[in-house]
């Protein structure tokens, strides 16, 4: 097992996509994050941080609970009314984006109704597509091996991402 990022490493890239948000967004009055149920919401939590503490966004986080394995077997649950998304600019935030899956069915939920924009971010991006899925904004890009697995450990002191 192989450590890819240290604590040090993953604060400084979570504070950089925060930036890279409000580039993005600035025009916006309100924003969306959603982060996938797990490392996403802790890191969509943080973004949300960075974001209220350096512009006049108001941001309103929320959490995407999916079966990560079969997301097809039951219905995708949002920690917010569906009916508050509508037309928002949508943030979502997972920890590592593999085949693309979890992220796809979760962006298919929003597409149920109208939205002004859609933007995805994970910490560390594994570029293996099954699924027509991108990052937007990603921490890390790495080009792995299939057999290959990225793991995010986040935690308040000590968080690491590791290849194994």
């Amino acid at each position: 097992m192989q450590i890819i990022l240290n604590h040090q490493q993953i604060e400084q890239k979570i504070i950089r996509i925060g930036h890279q948000l409000m580039e993005n967004c600035f025009e916006e009055e309100r924003i969306f994050i959603g982060g996938i149920a797990g490392n996403g919401s802790i890191i969509s939590k943080k973004l949300a941080e960075i974001i209220r503490d350096n512009s006049d966004i108001e941001v309103i986080c929320f959490e995407i609970t999916v079966n990560k394995d079969e997301p097809w077997s039951e219905a995708i649950q949002l920690s917010i009314d569906e009916k508050e998304l509508k037309k928002g600019f949508i943030i979502l935030v997972d920890d590592v984006i593999n085949s693309g899956k979890t992220m796809q069915y979760a962006l298919m939920k929003f597409l149920e109704q109208a939205t002004k924009a859609i933007k995805t971010v994970a910490l560390v991006d594994r570029q293996h597509r099954r699924y027509p899925i991108k990052t937007d904004f990603a921490g890390l890009g790495l080009s792995t091996t299939l057999k290959n697995h990225v793991e995010v450990d986040l935690n308040e002191t000590d968080s690491k991402a590791y290849l194994h």
